[in-house]
């Protein structure tokens, strides 16, 4: 891990509350910083298991324990969060519970790695979330011992370690693209570099896509007839087994980042398994290029001027398959940045980002926190017809990035949020989508309204957000040229001043102090030259 000289002058922990793991990062007050282990390994599994006498198992005992009750599992609290209540087994438990656990067990290896120490901790979060389930998040962190800890949108700390940790340059105006691939999600974000930190300008993605589904393609393709009793355990023996097959396939799975062929055996059956690189990035490319359009088009969206681009950053356990670089650099015409631990950026950043902390509470505007999903859901047999999103609105002087959409959904800006959503809303300010004509309905790129920065508050426009062209440019007007005799007196005036000015000053220093008239001491000076030039 990077050191920081310049960096917390207090013990600080950052903590990256996954869907399929979590991830938390120590820094000293040195800036010396590296993960918290937790059973030799510094991703925690993000799962809990009720046991039969009422209380909660975190991490890999949860996921041992599962293989004796599926019923009391599950494996992603993070995706429970607007449930309230959960039925685990017999019991009911309310999710800030589950996640207060899992919290619990990360403050608790950092007490047996640092000692009796406080340290200032930063929670993430992704940028879609409303204050409902930023609350919920930080009720769970107090729970588990972190109290006041703050918030930080995910692909903002992801953007201050690019550019704080890696020391990669981002001039203010410039952004970074995130593209977060992880083991259950993906997210693709846009954040610009602005005077006071970062701040996230457009962000996309899918709940259902990460890495969980290419090792579900591997499965599948390498399943036979008999592998019946591992996918569809009905024994305790075939639910271990289950198990230990989707693991083996995970670890294939990473050997394959690194060599070029893997082998494992299929429990149960006592089977050996041979799986190369070329059969990998064929079973993963239909999910590898969901991501790649997602971000392709939020990009085409932005529709950044020429040299804003800083960098794209791959983010998340997933983004380590060398297929995920090569398609993006195909599409964007740009390499993408990865590192050796690209679980470990979103925790450790996020202690760095001090400037683009979220508010858990009703607050007043500040920070962006969240900005609007640009095509959420959006059908991606448009994108391949060549259909392009509608460019944003423009405003004078800005990036050409639309303004962030308030972070604080319950000031009072003159209007009334949903109470349902929790990704506030604003009152529309979108046209109706026009019908489509003589070409099979598709669905339309769901953008949600924006409400104008403090810094710029342009006159109201619209904007369609269907897959549409964009609109032709008006025609620019051209500067009329100056006539040639206008030229030709702009250049005659030139020399004569060139020429009046010096010999004005050399008439006035040659006669200076000696009291005779302008006419003697020009006289006596045209003589004086004479006789040096011996005329």
């Amino acid at each position: 891990m990077a050191t920081d000289p310049g960096g917390p002058k207090r013990h600080a922990l950052g903590v990256d509350f996954g869907t399929s793991n979590t991830v938390a990062v120590a820094r000293w007050p040195d800036g010396r910083a590296r993960p918290i282990l937790v059973d030799g390994s510094p991703l925690l599994p993000s799962a809990v298991y009720a046991e039969p006498g009422g209380g909660l198992a975190v991490g890999r005992d949860a996921v041992h324990s599962a293989r004796l009750d599926p019923a009391r599992f599950e494996p992603n609290p993070k995706r429970r969060i607007d449930d309230g209540l959960v039925l685990l087994g017999d019991h009911e438990f309310e999710v800030v519970d589950l996640i207060a656990g899992v919290l619990a067990r990360v403050t608790e290896e950092w007490h047996r790695a640092v000692g009796p120490v406080r340290p200032d901790t930063t929670l993430t979060c992704p940028a879609t979330w409303g204050a409902a389930r930023r609350g919920l998040l930080a009720e769970a962190a107090a729970r588990a011992g972190l109290e006041n800890a703050r918030l930080v949108a995910e692909p903002v700390a992801a953007a201050t370690y690019f550019a704080e940790v890696l020391g990669r340059d981002v001039p203010i105006g410039s952004v970074v693209v995130v593209h977060d691939f992880g083991a259950g999600t993906f997210d693709a974000s846009v954040v610009a570099r602005t005077a006071s930190g970062f701040e996230v300008m457009a962000v996309d993605g899918r709940d259902d896509v990460g890495g969980l589904d290419v090792d579900a393609a591997i499965v599948e393709h390498l399943r036979t007839d008999e592998w019946q009793r591992l996918l569809e355990p009905t024994t305790i023996e075939e639910r271990r087994a289950r198990r230990q097959l989707w693991d083996d396939v995970r670890i294939a799975k990473e050997r394959l980042s690194r060599a070029q062929s893997a082998d494992f055996v299929v429990p149960l059956l006592d089977t050996e398994v041979h799986l190369t690189r070329d059969e990998l990035e064929e079973l993963a490319r239909p999910v590898l290029d969901q991501t790649v359009r997602i971000t392709d088009g939020l990009l085409r969206w932005a529709d950044l001027p020429e040299g804003r681009l800083a960098g794209v950053f791959l983010v998340g356990g997933a983004s380590r398959i060398p297929l995920v670089a090569t398609l993006l650099h195909r599409r964007l015409g740009e390499a993408p940045v990865v590192i050796e631990q690209p679980e470990l950026v979103v925790a450790e950043g996020s202690i760095l980002a001090d400037a683009a902390l979220l508010t858990a509470q009703p607050a007043a505007p500040g920070p962006t926190g969240e900005l609007r999903l640009v095509s959420q859901g959006w059908d991606d047999a448009a994108t391949v017809r060549g259909a392009r999103l509608a460019p944003p609105v423009h405003i004078p002087g800005s990036t050409g990035l639309q303004p962030a959409v308030d972070p604080w959904p319950h000031a009072d800006h003159g209007w009334v949020p949903d109470p349902q959503a929790t990704v506030p809303t604003a009152r529309p300010r979108f046209d109706p989508p026009p019908p489509v004509r003589d070409d099979p309905p598709v669905r339309k790129a769901t953008s949600r309204p924006v409400s104008p920065s403090p810094q710029a508050a342009p006159p109201p426009r619209t904007k369609s957000t269907t897959l549409v062209a964009p609109p032709p440019k008006a025609a620019e007007r051209k500067p009329r040229r100056t006539g040639r005799f206008l030229r030709f007196l702009q250049i005659m005036l030139s020399i004569v001043v060139m020429v009046a000015v010096p010999l004005t000053a050399l008439v006035v220093a040659y006669g200076y102090g000696n009291g005779d008239t302008w006419t003697n001491n020009v006289e006596n000076l045209v003589r004086d030259i004479e006789g040096l030039l011996g005329i």
